[in-house]
């Protein structure tokens, strides 16, 4: 009851940390721009820029869905799955963090260039909160449900 409690919890923290504002950038006091994950592949694919939105959608958007997915199916529906799936979870959770660490390397950069500063929101938080608990469901699963 306790896991599936925590799945719910981390895919409300997960649609949250998609459509949220992830970082706010205030350029010369004046343009301030606070793109939330979603807000940012869209961006980038209506700007031309197709394999880097498909890369972040793949990374931020398809990849933490796909995880939070195999744990509730597992955790609904256990032993009766294919082994292929319950592969699937370790290869997924290598990429949980990506988008947390890249956000935070982009508010480190925007700060220290002096051209911007940048501060980050409630989306990052949330991103982070998602992925962490999704870890810590991982790292729970009984040995026979993980494969």
């Amino acid at each position: 009851m306790m896991r599936k409690s925590l799945i719910a919890i981390a895919a409300f923290c997960l649609i949250l940390g998609l459509t949220l504002p992830v970082m706010q950038f205030d350029r010369l006091f004046f343009f301030i721009e606070t793109p939330s994950v979603v807000g940012l592949v869209k961006g980038l694919w209506t700007g031309g820029d197709l394999a880097l939105a498909i890369l972040i959608a793949l990374f931020s958007i398809v990849f933490p869905v796909a995880k939070l997915a195999v744990l509730a199916t597992l955790e609904v529906r256990g032993g009766a799955l294919a082994p292929w799936l319950r592969q699937t979870l370790p290869h997924l959770s290598k990429w949980s963090m990506l988008d947390v660490m890249v956000v935070a390397l982009a508010i480190f950069a925007a700060k220290t260039s002096g051209l911007a500063t940048a501060v980050s929101q409630p989306g990052l938080w949330f991103y982070a909160a998602s992925a962490v608990i999704s870890g810590i469901l991982s790292a729970w699963l009984p040995s026979e449900r993980r494969g």
